[in-house]
């Protein structure tokens, strides 16, 4: 629990100095907005997380997938600081290039909250919710098809990526949407690595494939 809190103070101070700091200036309303919402999702998830989920999380594990890692990584950079990095430059600093209403933001800051609740549901959802896939042989890692993973495979992933499409009308930077566009890929293709990694590890999940056909977006992939 203290390890977790620590990385989570962390990343929030980390993305907290990439948009204030892009920006030159603490007053910025939407970017703390943006940054009360993140910070409500983590501490929920801290206060509700089963503990030895918290504990999976923060280990890198023995025997994770370094493909899958690398698409993680690199799909993390672009949403997080990447996205931030670009809307506070664009939004504050130098623009904005392209002004963005009040009403519209407030809209989508509230998208970009149901996103992140989402995203929670799914972690509440499966005791296996790990930063790094792996197939948890030491927790009796089954699949889980119920709560959101009964309309889409990956809601985790869904819910911060429609987040994360909503953040640059947050934030007031059309700029912002280069990186959170180019993150949103690599974490697509990490859903089909992460596929084909349940699919050989458990023994249920080609069948829990042709029950739920949709990735992300019911109806659509």
């Amino acid at each position: 629990m203290l390890l977790a809190s620590l990385v989570t103070l962390a990343i929030f101070l980390l993305l907290a100095g990439c948009l204030f700091g892009a920006a030159g200036t603490l007053s910025w309303s939407m970017a703390w907005a943006v940054l009360a919402v993140y910070a409500i999702s983590k501490v929920a998830a801290l206060i509700w997380m089963n503990p030895e989920l918290l504990k999976e999380r923060t280990n890198l594990g023995h025997d994770v997938d370094y493909r899958e890692m690398v698409f993680a990584t690199c799909g993390y950079l672009c949403l997080y600081p990447g996205t931030f990095v670009v809307a506070g430059l664009d939004a504050v600093r130098f623009g904005p290039a392209v002004p963005i209403n009040q009403p519209l933001q407030m809209t989508m800051l509230l998208l970009y909250a149901l996103g992140y609740g989402f995203s929670f549901w799914a972690i509440l959802s499966n005791p296996f919710f790990t930063t790094n896939v792996r197939i948890q042989d030491d927790r009796n890692h089954s699949v889980i098809a119920s709560g959101p993973y009964a309309l889409i495979r990956h809601p985790g992933y869904a819910g911060v990526l429609f987040a994360h499409i909503t953040l640059p009308f947050v934030l007031g930077s059309r700029w912002a949407f280069v990186p959170a566009i180019v993150g949103t890929i690599f974490f697509i293709m990490r859903t089909s690595r992460e596929d084909q990694l349940l699919q050989g590890g458990l023994a249920s999940y080609a069948e829990y494939q042709t029950r739920v056909r949709w990735r992300l977006l019911p109806g659509v992939w």
